[in-house]
């Protein structure tokens, strides 16, 4: 059964609506953005969450030590990269990390045609997340992508781009990703919407 991930939570009453309907994942993105967090924000939040909700920070060519910090101090379960960060970068943030129980790193890729999709099917992290791609933008585009592309993947990996219940399950019977991840698409004018995020949920989980 694939996961759900609900990112872009800011307030303690994104988190009452999650502890409510138990997704698998939540995101706290500190990356600019209108949904960003500070690491003191995300404490907060963290603190209210249910433990068995594991949490993933979104980051933009963050600095290493920061990263590292918010997951040794147990506000941040899971790290989505989401900007140019190397492969040396990667092994780097890995290596400081090696002694932690959580710390699993998510690489995203913006897809534009299947050789986006080949370029990183070994890439050395411990899950893929494939997003649209739009110029300029890291992510959070609200948009879809061409699903088809990623047929050939056999690792697993996240999808986001554009979820929403009316296109989620055409997305599981497409490509039966590992994990949803949706930001928007469990927003009503830019605010977590409970009805939504309860949909969402129940839609994976059927």
């Amino acid at each position: 059964m694939s996961k759900i991930k609900i990112c872009g939570l800011k307030r303690p009453e994104d988190i009452a609506y999650v502890n409510r309907y138990l997704p698998d994942y939540v995101g706290f993105v500190f990356a600019k953005s209108p949904r960003q967090v500070t690491g003191e924000q995300a404490a907060e939040l963290k603190k209210i969450l249910r433990p068995e909700i594991l949490s993933v920070g979104v980051f933009v060519n963050e600095e290493i030590d920061t990263i590292v910090t918010l997951v040794k101090e147990g506000i941040i379960d899971l790290i989505q990269l989401h900007g140019d960060e190397s492969i040396e970068y990667v092994r780097q943030l890995q290596e400081r990390l090696e002694d932690q129980s959580e710390g699993k790193v998510i690489r995203a890729i913006r897809v534009s045609s299947p050789k986006d999709v080949k370029a990183v099917l070994d890439y050395p992290t411990d899950y893929l997340l494939f997003d649209t791609y739009i110029k300029g933008q890291y992510g959070g585009s609200g948009e879809t992508f061409n699903w088809q592309l990623l047929k050939e993947v056999n690792r697993p990996f996240f999808l986001a781009g554009g979820l929403t219940t009316e296109n989620i399950r055409q997305a599981l019977d497409t490509v039966n990703p590992f994990c949803l991840d949706v930001s928007s698409g469990a927003e009503t004018n830019r605010v977590k919407d409970e009805a939504k995020i309860q949909h969402l949920v129940e839609m994976v989980r059927e």
